[in-house]
């Protein structure tokens, strides 16, 4: 005899019997199998203390064979800012997904991207931008393995919260008020002596720690240093004086845990402009890497001794609105190469050190390729050391510390307004990857550090 079923009732216990599930063995009587209760288990290796500027290897186990999950990342800043990514999978034949060996089937980013849930980490609110500012405490990003793919996963089957440290075990940190000098040092472990760095970011000023702090857990000893717009100093770029940078290279000179005879210099945009003022005018820098940085003083006049460097001008026809009111300054500012706006070039073949210039090809902040290369032809006519400059294709300017995720878009403290800054997200990510071992590499071959 065949019963009849309802079409309604026979798509429903299709479908049920369809849904992947852990089996379990019923106790007694005749072998059996019913569905149980999934609970997954969540793991993040090598266990511990682990910096952001560390690979992990994130994968889940307890999954049923071949099953369809979503994993999200989520992490809140020291603003209150979520950030969040999420990418669909399908675990192995046992059960297990491993992100080092499974590909994402789509979501945040898709492929082999075992890091992916960090580096694709996206803010709720626009124009946001992931920053540190207290080193001393972890980022935590809560990992969720989630039950399905679209057009909603569903219930959650495993947690975990992983931390992620911007300072190693044994990394010394030390607030820094010597004379005019406002900076953070950090030291590795040890009496050293060590490599010395000077520190320097962009525009915004302030006093960013988290890159200083990442790169002495590499063996350097690594200085922030902060030159606008923090304690006492000036609240803008408009009048700089080199004197002030000077006193800061002499204070790293003059400290035991640092090894001489000369230090480098790390900077990023306006900070790798300053860098570059500081290898061509003062003494005791051996190295500099400039990340998308200027070759022309911008912002502001700067002083050294009886030198001014007027600021280059600005074309104010070259500053487009683009989509959602976001502005594009990449043609702001003048040629240096034609007119008065030739004043502005930095003396760059004064320098004696060598040159690292990292450069994202796609930065809307400015050309930096551009003045990567008036770099190279001014030292090169003057029969000064060639510089190494390495592109990366689709990299925006925000060339951070590996993982870091990408800044499409924010607020430009000189301009006033939310300007973007170039980068597609995954290109960026491999970028910053790199080009944290290339300034590693760079400053331990040209300071003498452990390689």
């Amino acid at each position: 005899m065949i019963a009849f079923v309802p079409t309604a009732l026979r798509l429903s216990l299709t479908r049920w019997l369809r849904r992947p599930r852990p089996l379990q063995r019923k106790v007694g009587g005749p072998v059996s199998w019913i569905p149980a209760r999934m609970a997954a288990t969540v793991t993040v290796e090598p266990e511990g203390h682990c910096c952001w500027d560390e690979p992990v290897r994130i994968a889940v186990r307890g999954l049923a064979p071949e099953q369809p999950v979503t994993l999200r990342a989520s992490l809140r800043d020291e603003k209150g800012t979520l950030f969040r990514a999420h990418a669909r999978y399908r675990a192995d034949g046992g059960g297990e997904l491993d992100l080092e060996r499974a590909p994402a089937l789509g979501g945040s980013f898709a492929g082999l991207e075992p890091m992916g849930l960090i580096w694709a980490l996206e803010p709720d609110k626009p124009i946001e931008k992931l920053t540190k500012r207290d080193v001393q405490t972890p980022f935590a990003v809560e990992l969720e393995v989630r039950e399905g793919h679209e057009p909603e996963p569903r219930r959650v089957l495993g947690r975990a919260v992983h931390e992620r440290h911007f300072l190693r075990p044994g990394v010394r940190r030390e607030p820094v008020r010597a004379g005019r000098v406002r900076a953070t040092l950090f030291l590795p472990p040890g009496p050293g002596p060590y490599p010395g760095i000077i520190d320097i970011y962009g525009i915004g000023g302030g006093l960013q720690e988290y890159r200083a702090s990442l790169l002495a857990g590499k063996g350097f000893a690594v200085m922030a240093l902060a030159y606008v717009n923090y304690d006492d100093l000036p609240k803008t770029i408009k009048s700089l004086h080199l004197e002030y940078f000077e006193e800061a290279v002499n204070y790293l000179l003059s400290r035991p845990e640092v090894k001489g005879p000369g230090i480098g210099l790390l900077g990023h945009s306006k900070g790798g402009e300053l860098c570059i003022s500081m290898a061509s005018f003062l003494k005791g820098i051996t190295a500099a890497t400039i990340i998308n940085g200027s070759v022309v003083n911008v912002g502001g006049e700067l002083y050294y001794k009886d030198e001014i460097l007027p600021p280059v001008g600005i074309n104010y026809h070259g500053i487009k609105v683009v989509k959602d009111g976001l502005v594009d300054i990449i043609d702001a500012l003048n040629n240096p190469t034609e007119g008065p706006d030739q004043k502005s070039v930095i003396p760059v073949e004064r320098a004696e050190c060598s040159f690292l210039f990292l450069v994202g090809l796609d930065d809307h902040n400015w050309k930096s390729e551009f003045y990567a290369n008036e770099a190279s032809k001014r030292l090169q006519a003057h029969g000064k050391e060639k510089p190494q400059i390495i592109c990366y294709p689709r990299t925006g300017h925000y060339i951070e510390p590996p993982y870091i995720p990408l800044c499409p878009a924010s607020l430009h403290s000189l301009v006033g307004r939310p300007v973007i800054w170039g980068g597609e997200t995954r290109a960026h990510a491999m970028a910053q990857v790199d080009a944290w071992k290339q300034l590693q590499t760079f400053f331990h071959r040209h300071l003498g550090g452990e390689k």
